[in-house]
């Protein structure tokens, strides 16, 4: 993506990567713009100001890409903006046909998943919005949902996962929610979906946080399933992050995970992943090659940090990410501090 299609997705969808320092002017960094100057972990020396991770105006990674008749993903971008309040109003919204972008305010419960179809931006107000006792899904088998944007909201409690991308949605950035407490999959991606991106999320307080592809016999997912994960806290959720079937290339970079009991990345079912710049503390199993029934995947891994942590598992050679689409990496050293500040909700100013 050029920089003249990067600011005209900034100016669309509402967030650049951007940093500022403390006492200092903020600077703004679209994906493949030169990076802050000095690139220090934050507290790594005293008197030295913290790098505060500010927000995205646009996806960086597979979201950003220019396919499908899609010049990247804005969401309900020209749509009308409406404020909803109750599940009902949410389902409503969500179900039209129109562009739309759906401010969600205070907390929403819902009994299932909401479909959410073509052309939505859902972003919660402040820091107070939650959808609980079901989730999203994006689309269903006769109504797509494609360039979809989801911001800012605290999903609890769900009765099934609390976001699914599904049934060939594509064009989907996930971007600054808090995720906790669902029943299956806190952000599953699968049955042909594509050119997603996954950034600043928190995962905790569950065991399974984020699967990309059906299972090992759905087939129709090879050649697809292109995702980006950066920037994500994985703060002691067991497994899945992600675990990958067929995809490639998925690109798993600058996560910071923490505690997690049973794995941090796998690749199944020849899979091409790339993890790179990511932080793994206190992780026996920091990456699989094959899991449980499925059989091995594909793995490069690279500048990643391994605190208390076991040795990870690679196998072969995977396609680059940046075939796609420029990104920059920050050190994997900073990354705890800066994953920290800025994943999660109540951080982007909406």
């Amino acid at each position: 993506m050029t920089r003249a299609q990067t600011t005209t997705a900034a100016m669309t969808a509402a967030g650049g990567r951007r940093w500022r320092a403390a006492a200092a002017a903020a600077v703004m960094l679209v994906a493949g713009w030169p990076a802050l100057a000095g690139g220090a972990p934050a507290g790594a020396r005293a008197g030295v100001p913290a790098e505060v991770p500010v927000a995205e105006t646009a996806p960086v990674g597979f979201a950003s890409v220019n396919a499908l008749g899609h010049n990247g993903t804005t969401g309900g971008a020209g749509g009308a903006t409406v404020t909803v309040t109750t599940g009902a109003q949410l389902e409503d919204y969500a179900g039209r046909r129109e562009p739309y972008v759906i401010r969600v305010s205070g907390r929403i419960t819902v009994d299932d998943m909401v479909t959410v179809v073509a052309n939505k931006s859902i972003l919660g107000v402040g820091s107070t919005a939650e959808i609980t006792g079901g989730g999203l899904q994006m689309g269903s088998t006769t109504r797509p949902g494609d360039n979809v944007i989801v911001r800012n909201i605290r999903f609890t409690g769900a009765e099934d996962d609390s976001v699914s991308v599904t049934n060939k949605a594509h064009h989907v950035w996930i971007d600054h929610n808090d995720f906790s407490d669902g029943y299956d999959g806190l952000l599953d991606i699968k049955r042909e979906s594509d050119y997603v991106t996954v950034s600043w999320n928190h995962f905790h307080h569950h065991s399974k946080a984020a699967l990309l592809g059906h299972s090992d016999g759905y087939t129709a997912d090879v050649g697809k399933l292109r995702v980006t994960y950066h920037h994500n806290f994985f703060d002691g959720t067991d497994q899945r992050h992600p675990r990958v079937r067929f995809a490639e290339p998925v690109h798993v970079f600058n996560n910071y995970y923490r505690d997690n009991a049973l794995y941090g990345v796998a690749s199944t079912e020849n899979a091409g992943v790339l993890v790179e710049g990511n932080y793994f503390q206190n992780v026996a199993h920091p990456i699989h090659v094959g899991y449980d029934k499925s059989g091995p995947g594909r793995v490069v891994e690279r500048q990643n940090v391994y605190v208390n942590s076991g040795v990870p598992q690679t196998a072969g050679t995977v396609v680059e990410p940046r075939t796609y689409y420029p990104y920059t990496l920050d050190p994997a050293a900073s990354v705890p501090s800066i994953v920290q500040s800025g994943a999660g909700v109540g951080k982007i100013g909406l």
